[in-house]
């Protein structure tokens, strides 16, 4: 079994198709046919299911993926374990981040850290919550940044940079526009605009309302931080939104206001538990914490 014949079944796995996948290695279309082929003959076994000029992975193909990914994540781990012991100036971090720590948090510990190792380089991943712990634990980035920070995940490791508030995010022509704060129960007959299902911000936001006695009422869904912002800027709704994500400026036509009680959500990273990390990332891990608690210390 070769390294090259392992790359080409992951890239038809990938695309489900032998001519774009040759298109996407560079390589001639009867290239890769002959080494799939190869690979099938040596495993005894049918990697694919042909379908005119689609394929599909059988299910033995699908475990077989599995394990090649795991094993080229190490192969390329090893690969960049020596690259940074020889000179972890000029390593490459991978990061995986949400939309709410897009725009600030993590541009902002980035540029800081650059301006300490200028030649480092970064490959960042935006994800939802449970995508990014998953990342972590499979290696496919070396840490995340989270809000809030997970306390039952047992294959990471994760510890707190900060906690910031959530506040109202409302259109300016709505009643309670003028306040300073807003009791959250003061919004039980508002439409809400939120993530969907299944994004960590939606479930605070539906936490604390329902601590407060109500369930809200959703009317439009956003995927990403801008979005929400958006429909709430074109008075679609009001939203619950992390303090950070506004620290630049407000969206038009919105004003943001503190509610009460107070909801928080913790700010952090998270690394792996069974697993060292490599030099340049371990680096920037523990220039993280130095950083966030330096600004803190600022801040007071």
């Amino acid at each position: 079994m070769e390294l090259r014949q392992i790359q080409y079944f992951m890239e038809v796995a990938k695309r489900e198709h032998v001519t774009e996948a040759a298109v996407a290695l560079h390589v001639a279309q009867s290239a890769v046919s002959r080494q799939i082929f190869n690979l099938e003959a040596e495993l005894g076994v049918d990697l694919f299911i042909r379908e005119g000029r689609n394929v599909r992975l059988t299910p033995i193909g699908k475990i077989f993926l599995g394990h090649m990914e795991e094993a080229m994540n190490v192969i390329e781990n090893a690969k960049r374990e020596v690259d940074e012991y020889l000179d972890p100036e000029k390593g490459t971090i991978r990061i995986g981040f949400p939309s709410s720590l897009a725009a600030y948090t993590l541009p902002t510990a980035i540029s800081a850290f650059s301006r300490k190792h200028p030649e480092v380089k970064y490959q960042l991943r935006q994800g939802s919550y449970q995508s990014l712990i998953d990342g972590v634990i499979k290696g496919e980035i070396d840490m995340a940044l989270l809000g809030p920070v997970p306390k039952d995940e047992k294959k990471v490791l994760g510890n707190i940079l900060f906690t910031e508030k959530i506040v109202a995010l409302l259109p300016v022509r709505h009643p309670l526009a003028d306040r300073k704060s807003v009791k959250l129960s003061q919004l039980r007959d508002d439409s809400f605009v939120l993530f969907p299902k299944g994004y960590i911000l939606r479930e605070i936001t539906m936490n604390a309302c329902h601590q407060q006695g109500f369930q809200p009422y959703v009317t439009f869904e956003g995927e990403d931080i801008d979005a929400i912002k958006g429909l709430v800027s074109a008075g679609l709704g009001v939203t619950l939104i992390p303090e950070i994500t506004l620290i630049d400026s407000l969206p038009r036509h919105t004003v943001k206001i503190s509610v009460e009680p107070q909801v928080t959500r913790t700010v952090g990273v998270i690394i792996p538990n069974d697993r060292e990390m490599l030099p340049t990332a371990k680096l920037f891990h523990e220039f993280l914490n130095e950083f966030f608690n330096m600004l803190g210390d600022f801040q007071k």
